[in-house]
């Protein structure tokens, strides 16, 4: 359990954006059901989604993550599947899907704005996140959270020399941040692997390349089931 004895010095409160603060992985599920039912006559749905995850996955180097390299990927595995004889129709039909993609709707997770109001102006709020930039900053713009933040910073990746790279741009240590997500890979393991603290609020569906197979104790750790539970073990 996390108290705030634990982190005397504690400065900086960042927290993830997709699927944290608002709604993301489910509408990625809800565009790889249509893609996969567009394809479906070249292959089964399941081998349309390992093969749209495989390039995904190797499309990350160059495309990082975000919609945009999305759209490029699922291109790019219509291609593919089709052994090049797809259709352009097919190929405006996966573009549409991505541009409702970045059109959809910001909702807002269950606490989210209520532990945002009461950390306000006790801890210095930022938002570290993944993904394309200028989607990033239109999705907190619209979600109307963008005014508890001192600070957003959208990184390529979240490896440990990312975050000790965004505590050098916030002039801090490691012991006085604490990273808060959905995502052990990215939000948790890295943090604590440079000194940080790091909470675990998990969502009921995570992508594939998020996961990991074994459990975390570590002594700057803690999961919760919801972001409420954080706001009276850190006031």
């Amino acid at each position: 359990m996390l108290h705030k004895t634990k982190i005397p010095n504690l400065k900086v409160i960042a927290f993830d954006a997709d699927d944290t603060l608002f709604v993301n992985e489910p509408y990625f599920q809800e565009t790889e059901h249509k893609f996969c039912a567009l394809m479906e006559d070249y292959l089964s749905h399941q081998g349309i989604s390992q093969e749209l995850f495989k390039i995904e996955i190797a499309n990350l180097p160059l495309y990082g993550y975000g919609i945009k390299g999305y759209i490029l990927s699922m291109i790019e595995a219509a291609m593919n599947i089709s052994n090049n004889t797809i259709p352009i129709e097919v190929i405006e039909k996966i573009i549409q899907y991505g541009k409702e993609l970045l059109e959809k709707p910001i909702e807002l997770l269950d606490g989210i704005e209520e532990t945002l109001q009461a950390l306000h102006g006790k801890y210095k709020l930022v938002v570290a996140t993944k993904g394309d930039l200028k989607d990033q900053h239109s999705k907190l713009h619209r979600s109307g959270l963008g005014h508890y933040f001192h600070h957003i910073e959208v990184m390529s990746d979240k490896q440990e020399i990312d975050y000790q790279k965004l505590l050098g741009r916030l002039d801090i240590q490691a012991h006085e941040f604490l990273m808060i997500g959905n995502s052990l890979k990215s939000d948790v393991l890295p943090v604590l692997g440079i000194g940080g603290y790091a909470v675990h609020i998990p969502f009921h569906t995570t992508w594939e390349h998020e996961k990991i197979n074994h459990t975390i104790e570590h002594e700057h750790f803690s999961s919760f089931e919801t972001i409420a539970e954080v706001v009276p073990n850190l006031l």
